[in-house]
C-alpha cells in the first residue's frame, strides 16, 4: 500500500481544523468533497483516522499517530522549500507576514511603499489577523506580534514599545464631562474588545478593569473586535477607550483628547517573529532591517 500525498495533505488540514468545514475552506474544496477523501484514505489504510461527533471531529490513536508523522513530513517540506528559495543571491520571491489587524492596517501597510520601491522583486503578501498563524506550518514567513513567543525554535527581536492612553473625542468631553478620576469612569460609556474574540494583545480590556466594570455588565459598555474601529468610533464621539498614542498623533482630525493622562496601562511590546531554519533568509533580513527603520521614524 502506498499512501497518497495528497490525501495525506487533506487529512493534516482537517486534523488541524478540528472539521470538514473548516478544512475545507482553508483547501479551497467543499466539505462533501475533503469528507469523501478521509472516507477514501480511511477505506484504503483499513482504519478509522476520526471519531465523528455532532461538535466536530477527534483524532482516533491511529489517527493521531498519522498526524504527528504528517505533521513532521509537512513541516520538513516546508523548511525545505524556504532554504531553497533563500539561496538565490536576490532578495526576489513571496514574503508573507502576519500581524495585528491594527497594527496592519494603521501602520504597516500605509508605510510599504518606500519598501516596494527598493525591493520591486519581493513579493510581499500582509496577513493581517487577531488569530495566530502557524509559522512552522508556513502559514507565514514571519510575524510581527505584540507579545513574547514562547517557542524555542523562533527568533523574536523585540523592536518597539507601543504606549496607551484613555483618549476621547472633545465633543463627546463637551456633551457628558472629563474624567476627574478612575471612580469617574463608571459614569461613561467605554469602548473595548468582546471577550469571546481574540485579543490582539493581553490586557485589551485594561480600560474595563481599571475602571471595576465587569464586562459581562454590558451597563455603559460598547464593544468591538477591532481596535480600528474603537479608534473610529471614539474620534466619532462613542466614548472612552484605551487608544495607541501613535494612532492618535497621526490622525488627521486630532479631535481626541487625552483623560486621566497619569493613568495608563502598561506598553504593549511588539516583537518580529521568525522560524530559526530561517535566519539566512535574505528577504526576511531586509524586511526586519526596514521594520526597524520604520520603528525611528514612528512615535511609538
Amino acid at each position: 500500500m502506498t499512501l497518497d500525498w495528497d490525501k495525506l495533505r487533506i487529512f493534516h488540514a482537517v486534523a488541524e481544523a478540528g472539521s470538514f468545514t473548516h478544512a475545507g475552506e482553508k483547501l479551497n474544496l467543499s466539505q462533501s468533497a475533503v469528507s469523501r477523501q478521509i472516507s477514501t484514505l480511511e477505506e484504503s489504510l483499513g482504519v478509522p483516522l476520526f471519531h465523528r461527533h455532532a461538535r466536530g471531529l477527534v483524532l482516533t490513536e491511529q489517527g493521531e499517530l498519522l498526524e504527528k508523522t504528517a505533521h513532521d513530513i509537512f513541516s520538513k517540506l516546508a523548511m525545505i522549500e524556504g532554504r531553497l528559495v533563500d539561496s538565490k543571491q536576490l532578495p526576489e520571491g513571496p514574503l508573507r507576514i502576519t500581524t495585528t489587524e491594527f497594527i496592519g492596517a494603521t501602520w504597516l501597510a500605509p508605510n510599504m511603499a518606500p519598501f516596494h520601491d527598493e525591493y520591486p522583486d519581493v513579493q510581499l503578501t500582509l496577513l493581517f489577523d487577531d488569530r495566530v498563524l502557524n509559522l512552522g506550518m508556513r502559514e507565514a514567513d514571519a510575524a510581527i506580534r505584540l507579545y513574547k513567543p514562547e517557542q524555542p525554535d523562533l527568533i523574536q527581536r523585540s523592536i518597539a514599545s507601543i504606549e496607551f492612553h484613555i483618549y476621547a473625542a472633545q465633543e463627546y468631553l463637551d456633551s457628558y464631562g472629563t474624567p476627574k478620576d478612575v471612580k469617574d469612569l463608571k459614569k461613561h460609556r467605554l469602548i473595548g474588545f468582546p471577550e469571546a474574540v481574540p485579543l490582539p494583545y493581553s490586557d485589551a480590556n485594561w480600560l474595563f478593569r481599571v475602571a471595576g466594570i465587569d464586562p459581562e455588565v454590558k451597563n455603559h459598555l460598547t464593544m468591538m473586535n477591532s481596535l480600528q474601529a474603537i479608534f473610529r468610533a471614539t474620534e466619532a464621539g462613542l466614548g472612552l477607550a484605551a487608544l495607541p498614542d501613535y494612532m492618535v498623533s497621526s490622525s488627521h482630525r486630532q479631535n481626541l483628547k487625552p483623560v486621566l493622562k497619569d493613568t495608563a496601562p502598561p506598553p504593549v511590546e511588539m516583537f518580529f517573529v521568525y522560524p530559526e531554519e530561517r535566519k539566512n533568509s535574505q528577504r526576511l533580513a531586509i524586511f526586519r532591517d526596514y521594520l526597524l527603520k520604520l520603528v525611528e521614524q514612528t512615535n511609538f
